[in-house]
């Protein structure tokens, strides 16, 4: 096809969403926030033992690169000019973690996922040095709890635990990042020339960085016992990294990096101080703009960075709820219980019932987080009966991703003083109309949900076309293109919601304490690792079998 048979619409935006579950890519127009085309590739969880989650760095990679070439092959059957994508945004999950060889390009370990609780050991001994074991000893710099959730215990871990990363550390070989470093290094070059680097508002997820200087700690370093020099160099979140080296898009700048939950908050607008949003993923966070002022929460919430738009512009903060489940409970559902083929099914088996019949869920997989912070909590279900099926089931997991929001909503509206009256959401949970209808119902506030959900890319692309040296896509107030939105009301009074909301939390307070890190030194379960009860039983079992034999030769 002739070059000028091509559809011209102006410069265009590629956006990397790399999340839990799954790697996209997408494509912006970015004069109207016009999405134009995408791909989709599954990413694979691991679960080596119970309480790990882990994923392949070089699979996560390969997905990328699989997103890219599938959408520019979508858009020339368009006929839309590919040349037109004058720059590339980052949005990733954050806190997982990666550590590779610099001379290989070769991952090191698997990547420890953010869920993961093996670190609760190395959390307890940590706690150990702290005045009082307070967990909260590093908020004010870091704005974080010690938590099995951030970057610097999982990079402890392997530190101590895998003899091939201490080994690169020692050469001088080793590199850590957050899924972001990763992505940047290895499309910018990787071994030939990769720029290692970072965004702020990843690094204010690791625990190692001090979210006012805007550097990395020498004395959280030092706790942790992380040698600096394996540190990707921060950044802001909006600038010029590098150019992409292979494939369709080759040369074109890496100019956008964003957490996801930052790149969400951007993507909703949420420039201005008490905006807020939730994003629905694998796990649920909510985050409200307190603008270039760090808010510290007295009720469980995070401090953490929004965005820093640019090398010269403000940073500006924001407070976080985090919940580790929501549509993870989901896929739960339908992997591990099996009582759905897919996930669309639980919102039809909800609807049917319309209500969980006094079933509570608690999906406390990975323990408790925001505002608990409860590691040894577990998942429970509760108020089951002869009558519960798997519909009452589908609606208490659903009620509960809705129930979590309603706990770190109440506990913003503590934090700021000013309740939030309007919720606006986004993530792939919210295409599920009854957890919508749930979640205004439970909050007796409305839900605000964009017609086109995929904030969290497009906030990445705002900030890679905004970047000095490519300046397609403007951020000022009155250049942002309007939304509309499918608006959901309250359908229920305060007092149902409040009656139901009590019982969710007698079911959250029966979660707790179910687990500890101490286990059988040998870790070893069985009866039979007792010596006299093993003997006593298998001594017992004998003499039951000789009794039924006499007894057989007696008839």
């Amino acid at each position: 096809m002739a070059a000028s048979d091509r559809m011209v619409l102006g410069p265009l935006v590629g956006s990397i969403d790399q999340g839990t579950s799954s790697t996209r890519f997408l494509v912006f127009n970015a004069k109207t926030a016009e999405l134009l085309s995408h791909h989709q590739v599954e990413i694979q969880q691991k679960f080596p033992k119970e309480g790990w989650v882990e994923q392949d760095p070089k699979e996560i990679l390969k997905s990328v690169h699989e997103c890219v070439e599938r959408t520019c092959e979508k858009l020339q059957q368009l006929n839309i000019d590919i040349t037109n994508i004058k720059a590339i945004g980052v949005s990733n999950q954050r806190e997982t973690t990666v550590v590779w060889d610099k001379t290989t390009g070769e991952p090191l370990y698997n990547a420890i996922v953010w869920l993961d609780l093996r670190t609760q050991s190395t959390v307890e001994r940590l706690l150990k040095r702290i005045p009082g074991k307070n967990k909260a000893f590093f908020k004010f710099r870091t704005g974080l709890p010690l938590s099995t959730y951030f970057s610097a215990v999982k990079l402890r871990w392997l530190l101590d635990n895998v003899e091939e990363i201490r080994q690169a550390v020692d050469d001088g070989r080793a590199m850590f990042g957050t899924i972001d470093s990763w992505l940047i290094w290895s499309l910018t070059g990787g071994k030939n020339g990769g720029v290692h680097c970072t965004d702020v508002t990843n690094a204010s997820r690791t625990m190692l960085f001090n979210i006012h200087s805007l550097e990395w700690d020498p004395e959280l370093c030092q706790f942790f016992d992380i040698p600096m020099e394996i540190l990707p160099k921060v950044r802001s979140s909006s600038e010029i990294y590098g150019l992409m080296k292979s494939g369709a898009l080759t040369g074109v700048p890496i100019s956008g990096c964003l957490g996801d939950q930052s790149a969400a908050l951007v993507g909703q607008m949420c420039f201005q101080d008490g905006q807020a949003k939730n994003t629905y993923g694998t796990g649920c966070f909510l985050l409200c703009n307190t603008g270039q002022k760090s808010v510290f929460s007295e009720h469980g919430l995070l401090t953490t960075i929004a965005y820093k738009l640019g090398r010269d512009k403000p940073v500006c903060y924001a407070l976080e709820g985090s919940v580790a489940i929501a549509g993870a409970v989901v896929r739960w559902l339908r992997d591990n219980l099996g009582i759905v083929k897919t996930s669309q099914e639980v919102e039809k088996l909800a609807a049917e019932v319309g209500t969980s019949y006094g079933c509570y869920f608690v999906p406390a997989f990975s323990g408790l987080y925001a505002p608990y912070w409860e590691p040894s909590a577990r998942g429970i279900i509760c108020g089951l009966t002869q009558f519960t099926n798997k519909k009452h089931i589908a609606f208490a997991a659903l009620e509960a991703v809705c129930f979590q929001t309603r706990e770190i909503l109440d506990a913003i509206n503590k934090d700021c003083g000013i309740p939030l009256n309007q919720l606006q959401v986004d993530g792939g949970m919210t295409n599920n109309k009854v957890l919508m209808q749930l979640q205004s119902d439970i909050l007796c506030i409305p839900v605000v949900k964009p017609s086109m959900p995929e904030t969290t890319a497009l906030g990445a692309a705002m900030a890679a076309g905004a970047a000095e040296g490519v300046g397609i896509w403007s951020l000022n107030p009155g250049d942002l293109t309007a939304v509309t939105c499918e608006r959901f009301e309250p359908q229920i009074n305060p007092e149902e919601s409040e009656f139901r909301y009590a019982r969710w939390k007698k079911a959250v307070m029966k979660s707790m304490g179910w687990e500890t890190s101490e286990a059988p030194s040998n870790g070893d379960t069985s009866i039979f690792c007792s010596l006299p009860l093993g003997f006593f039983i298998m001594s017992s079992m004998i003499m039951l079998i000789g009794a039924k034999y006499v007894s057989g030769t007696d008839k």
